[in-house]
């Protein structure tokens, strides 16, 4: 399919057009929605939901009120705008290319490598804040406005946040300071269109009356219709003229624009849940959206009289069918959560308003007593959990590894030394999938977790093992444990032997090989390990390859006979190089005097994560297949050699997918 988006000449066009000032807005805002919808079709993945329904927002903002584009973005006299919430990206990266501000190259290049990341980076020109765990986002605005009044510039600081992350403790803690702190030239605007990931936010973890609570820590609140600019006009200008900092309560609609994308669809109980969160519409949803997107664009456009706008019309190609399917880890660790709950009753599962991403739908419904939805608020599940393990209750915690192992460490921390037993499950671990960006690609939880001395961290690297792994820290680990789930489809089902055995501290052999050694773990690095050994195979290297899932407890005696027979080590991480498997597999040979003269080497994340596809960014890091081969036998010309595409058919044509 070819991609093609409205042209900054048609933003021109409409920008330029008489009559009503509003309509002018609704129909550039219409165009932007378009462009975001075209953008996030060819990355195949994007958020959609929360770009529509703040689309009118940003475009009052950029178009009507602030003063960025006059003096630019490197005046101290400027007024700020970021999102918090970091999920309407697509939709502002639309705004930010109608404005002239990015490209149509970066634009059509979102979630690509040297593109425009999945959530908003401060590298982008134009985007004035990057984005990580929610909450941030009101403190992050408080900076800026404190440094304009000591730097006596002008400009004002605009903030959006989601409605549901106003469970983060932070955005109470930057409420109460903001005011105390008489920070006065902050207007922070909440998107509150009522969904948040999939759920209402009622029904997660209600935040309301969110007037009342913001009112009380002494802000000027006002609620008006986000859709609505003539709403949106006079409150800025009531918010301009308060002394104290301001709260606009913006009530969208998710999904905006689009009528599909506007409905929820409910489940068998009558709960509502919303479809277009995250993800890339299919074709015939595509074909749809931007059918209802165009016929908005004309009618707008005739009832100002503009010239007709050029909006793109697609079509959809034959679609091939695939009987493929691909595994998720993750659904088998799921899986195995419910199976166990069926003979131990001493667990519950608790949730970070994820529970579909992290497969725990089937729990949360068979067990519902047994399941918490604590919403985004991983500091406070935490300790929640810390005082069911205090009573006797296993905690099960689940919620994004990026979020859960750096958001609340302070708390995991205070839980360890208690000396009870909580198993912490970080979802999304790794480098990939990594269009989303470095804020949720978690590379540094093994360390984290790492340098608490009673944790066990294990990684599975397939279904089989998922399951093995999930019932050792349920039932048999005496200490905590932190497991490691790959979020996406596994490249490639890795096979274990078929006489496999969980042991503690023990990896297992995947291939053989007696010119060197190579350790990794999870299906993302060791499906690249392998590839790695096949490419070598074909020019006489032999390449032992070793699942090792225990991350930070390694079997010294297995260990140093494994390593025994090679001169040189390498360890694959799908992590930072610092405090990762290959820090405790180094540790332990030196502190068993089972080195020698062995050269050892980590691979891994030396620097922030790229975002892009997962080759273009296995590729960037030097950790795809035919990278590691490189680095492992020293043959920088080794891609020149063989036929990469013929070794993979010959070794994955019968493979399971």
């Amino acid at each position: 399919m070819s991609f093609r988006i409205i042209r900054k000449q048609e933003f021109d066009k409409a920008r330029a057009a008489g009559g009503d000032w509003a309509t002018r807005l609704e129909l550039f805002a219409a165009m932007c929605r378009y462009n975001a919808l075209v953008a996030v079709k060819k990355a195949g993945s994007g958020h959609l939901g929360s770009s529509f329904s703040a689309a009118d927002i940003i475009t009052y903002l950029y178009l009507e009120e602030m003063n960025v584009l006059d003096v630019g973005f490197d005046s101290d006299d400027r007024d700020v705008y970021f999102s918090s919430k970091g999920h309407d990206v697509p939709g502002f990266y639309s705004l930010l290319y109608a404005l002239g501000v990015v490209s149509e190259e970066k634009l059509l290049m979102l979630r690509r490598l040297h593109g425009l990341d999945g959530h908003p980076e401060a590298r982008i020109e134009g985007v004035e804040s990057s984005t990580g765990s929610l909450g941030m986002g009101i403190s992050k605005a408080k900076g800026f406005a404190i440094a304009k009044n000591y730097k006596k510039a002008g400009g004002r600081v605009f903030v959006m946040t989601g409605d549901g992350e106003w469970q983060e403790g932070q955005i109470f803690e930057s409420l109460q300071a903001a005011a105390h702190q008489k920070v006065s030239n902050i207007t922070a605007i909440i998107d509150h269109n009522k969904y948040q990931t999939d759920m209402l936010v009622k029904d997660v973890n209600n935040i309301e009356d969110i007037r009342a609570k913001a009112e009380a820590f002494g802000w000027h609140v006002q609620r008006v219709n986000g859709h609505d600019y003539a709403a949106l006009r006079d409150s800025i200008k009531a918010a301009d003229s308060d002394e104290r900092p301001s709260l606009i309560i913006a009530d969208t609609v998710k999904g905006k624009g689009v009528s599909f994308m506007e409905d929820p669809v409910t489940d068998a109980s009558g709960r509502a849940y919303y479809k277009w969160h995250a993800g890339a519409p299919d074709d015939d949803h595509f074909y749809k959206g931007l059918v209802e997107l165009r016929k908005t664009i004309v009618a707008l456009a005739e009832k100002l009289g503009v010239e007709p706008i050029d909006a793109p019309e697609f079509e959809i190609e034959a679609k091939t069918s695939s009987k493929a399917t691909k595994e998720f880890v993750a659904q088998h660790y799921g899986d195995a959560l419910v199976e166990l709950a069926k003979t131990h009753d001493r667990f519950m599962v608790m949730d970070g308003d994820l529970s579909a991403d992290c497969k725990l739908r089937d729990f949360e419904y068979a067990y519902p007593d047994r399941f918490i939805e604590n919403g985004i608020a991983e500091q406070d599940m935490a300790s929640t959990a810390g005082g069911l393990a205090l009573m006797g209750i296993v905690p099960v915690v689940n919620t994004f590894a990026s979020f859960l192992a750096a958001r609340a460490n302070e708390q995991i921390y205070n839980n360890a030394g208690e000396g009870t037993k909580i198993i912490w499950t970080c979802h999304y671990a790794g480098l990939i999938p990594a269009g989303p960006g470095k804020s949720h690609q978690s590379v540094r939880d093994i360390s984290l977790f790492g340098a608490l001395p009673n944790v066990t961290i294990v990684q599975p690297c397939n279904g089989v093992e998922a399951k093995a792994l999930t019932e050792y820290c349920v039932v048999e680990a005496k200490e905590n444990c932190m497991m490691r789930l790959n979020i996406g489809p596994s490249p490639e089902t890795i096979q274990l032997p078929d006489d496999y055995e969980l042991k503690v501290g023990h990896g297992t052999a995947l291939t053989d090989g007696d010119d060197a050694l190579l350790v990794g773990y999870g299906p993302v690095m060791l499906h690249e390990a392998l590839l790695a050994s096949r490419y070598l195979k074909e020019v006489g290297f032999g390449l032992k390859v070793v699942n090792m899932p225990w991350l930070n407890r390694p079997n010294a005696e297995w260990l140093a006979e494994t390593v025994k027979p090679y001169k040189n080590i390498f360890v694959v991480e799908d992590h930072s190089v610092v405090g990762g498997l290959g820090d405790w597999l180094l540790n332990s040979l030196n502190e068993n005097d089972a080195l020698g003269d062995r050269k050892f080497r980590k691979l891994g994340i030396y620097d922030y994560p790229e975002c892009g596809t997962p080759w273009e960014v296995l590729d960037y890091h030097g950790l795809d297949g035919m990278s590691l081969a490189k680095t492992i036998s020293g043959d920088d010309a080794l891609d020149s050699k063989i036929d990469a595409g013929e070794v993979e058919k010959k070794y994955t044509a019968d493979a399971p997918q």
